[in-house]
């Protein structure tokens, strides 16, 4: 009767799962689909894993031609941003699969590669006019500061004298506004509009409207200049995946919302758009993080995203996420069946329910892991994560289960030092002792890991996510332990969250002490940090002058940003066990 009890009780825990994960995952109507299924412009950079414009290691021809061929059914036009790089064959393959292209040459600080640029774009423009409708000259040269707008203004002219098409440059909006000359030297206004980047990071639900805030100022702004000039959005999108700004919620669900709307507000309103992008791209990762690598229609592997008609699911491969997560539980509760039968029913069913969140957490860490690294080195450091985190879910299954156990053979020390100084609190066997040190070491581990990340994330964090994923086993293991103490107890106590209690013995010391409070120090740090970023923004400033009227502003953003403030209340629990040991040992010494 007690195992069959013990198996409907996993039964129930994974069907549970599996119902929790469909609801999170259920398919979501995001807006009218694309017309015919396809968009109007798709940014095209063929670089898969392994390719990087920055190594110069570019795509082989027979590597573009499979994806201009697998874009023919999403779009009716791509835009290159260079004309060198592997790209030169592009034009022939977009003839091939009856796509048109908006050609572009890429410029920067250096005059050299610049004249490089300048003769391939013209060179391929003029020999493919059919397929070649559209021709930009320089990409965000300005908003880099690689060039001046003088200079800049030279080669679009000298490239409007070379080619018959219409010749433009592209950069964010803000610098047509802040450069009007611009716009009466192209024949079309391409501006970026970027909501997640915004310098006042704009959310999904409202990210079509301010779309359509930004095309009513540029054209209020050439109205005066050169009236009915033709607008291009260049550059729109928002990422699938990485760290959240403000309310600007990264997500595939997300992704897909903005570019049906972005579609609605073009045909609304009449001009062209150009979806940033075909493919997610792997070496964007080492300039951006996880966000930059993933904008694409396309993952890196050549996998659809999002499509772009019916209803979108966040994860449509959640099953196997379920499947993973649940052959790990079962295994587990295989190997210590003998264990769990020695508890009382309702003990035993904690024990399960506290190892299927540990398999859930440990299957969705190495899921979002393997998605977004990309290169050996990533993957190398997300394997020893991961590892990390198994040995922490191992431990503290083992330390929950003497919690638990009925046994009076085994002395359970975090309630036997309720009340008491945890550091006199030594457990009985010689088991349970490297237990307590293991899991000691584990915490430091994950306490120094987590402070060193804080600190990163205060101080470069534009393109660092929020780690939670990373560390969701350590910080759901203190919150299992610390109410399994107190329910042994039958009473709450802060020294129950010590530690020395935790673990099950020893003394806390002081480098314990200066981890905790390190890690409540950068909690601290990391807030004034995320505020400072958007304080000290350009187009921030321009809106906001006064510093004293732009500091709640900021600081507002800074709190919208829930993954932030998962990770503030991560580090609060990470530190709890140091600084109640702290407390504890400072009452013990006087």
């Amino acid at each position: 009767m007690r195992k069959f009890s013990l198996l409907s009780g996993l039964l129930l825990i994974v069907g549970l799962h599996f119902a929790a994960l469909g609801w999170l995952n259920r398919p979501r109507q995001v807006g009218p689909d694309a017309p015919a299924g396809k968009l109007r412009s798709l940014s095209f950079a063929p670089f898969r894993e392994g390719y990087s414009p920055l190594e110069k290691i570019y795509p082989l021809p027979e590597q573009v031609e499979e994806d201009v061929h697998l874009l023919a059914d999403k779009t009716r036009s791509i835009r290159t941003y260079t004309s060198l790089g592997g790209l030169q064959p592009t034009p022939g393959f977009a003839r091939k699969y009856g796509l048109k292209m908006i050609a572009g040459g890429w410029l920067s600080a250096k005059a050299a590669d610049n004249r490089r640029e300048v003769d391939a774009l013209v060179k391929s423009a003029n020999e493919n006019p059919d397929v070649v409708e559209r021709v930009i000259i320089g990409n965000e040269v300005l908003l880099r500061g690689e060039m001046g707008v003088d200079r800049l203004i030279e080669y679009i002219r000298e490239v409007k004298r070379a080619v018959r098409q219409p010749v433009s440059y592209a950069d964010v909006w803000s610098m047509y506004m802040k450069y009007p000359q611009l716009i009466a030297e192209v024949d079309f206004i391409t501006i970026h509009v970027l909501p997640y980047w915004e310098d006042e990071p704009i959310s999904i639900d409202q990210a079509t409207e301010h779309l359509e805030k930004v095309v009513r100022q540029i054209e209020d702004e050439a109205r005066g200049v050169a009236p009915g000039k033709p607008i291009l959005i260049g550059e729109s999108g928002w990422p699938g995946a990485g760290r959240q700004r403000g309310r600007a919620s990264p997500g595939v669900v997300n992704e897909a919302r903005f570019v049906r709307g972005l579609i609605e507000v073009a045909n609304r309103h009449g001009f062209d758009y150009n979806i940033v992008e075909a493919f997610n791209q792997p070496w964007k990762s080492h300039l951006e993080g996880v966000v930059g690598a993933n904008w694409g229609l396309f993952s890196a592997d050549r996998r659809e995203v999002f499509p772009l008609t019916g209803p979108v699911s966040e994860n449509p491969r959640w099953r196997w996420h379920w499947l993973a997560a649940s052959v790990l539980v079962a295994a587990a509760a295989a190997q210590h069946w003998r264990r769990l039968c020695e508890l009382s029913l309702g003990r035993a069913l904690v024990l399960l329910l506290a190892g299927q969140i540990f398999c859930i957490e440990l299957t969705e860490m190495a899921f979002f892991l393997w998605r977004t690294t990309y290169s050996d080195g990533q993957r190398v450091q997300a394997a020893a994560l991961l590892a990390l985190n198994a040995a922490a879910a191992a431990l503290l299954t083992q330390r929950a289960f003497q919690l638990l156990h009925a046994s009076k053979s085994v002395r359970d020390s975090a309630s036997h030092s309720l009340g008491e100084s945890a550091s006199k609190s030594v457990p009985e066997s010689a088991d349970a002792l490297g237990l307590a040190w293991r899991l000691r070491v584990l915490y430091y581990i994950f306490g120094w890991l987590a402070l060193l990340k804080t600190l990163a994330l205060a101080l470069v964090g534009r393109y660092l996510s929020f780690p939670a994923e990373q560390f969701a086993v350590p910080v759901f293991g203190v919150c299992v332990l610390a109410g399994l103490a107190g329910w042994r107890a039958h009473r709450f106590s802060v020294s129950g969250l010590a530690l020395p209690a935790l673990a099950g013995g020893g003394a806390l010391g002081p480098a314990g002490r200066y981890l905790g409070y390190g890690l409540l120090l950068a909690a601290a740090v990391l807030i004034g940090g995320e505020t400072w970023a958007y304080l000290s923004g350009a187009d921030f400033v321009l809106a906001h002058p006064d510093f004293s009227a732009g500091l709640p502003i900021a600081f507002s953003y800074t709190l919208m940003n829930t993954q932030l403030i998962v990770w503030l209340i991560y580090l609060l629990v990470l530190a709890v066990p140091f600084l109640a040991g702290a407390g504890i040992e400072s009452r013990g010494r006087k």
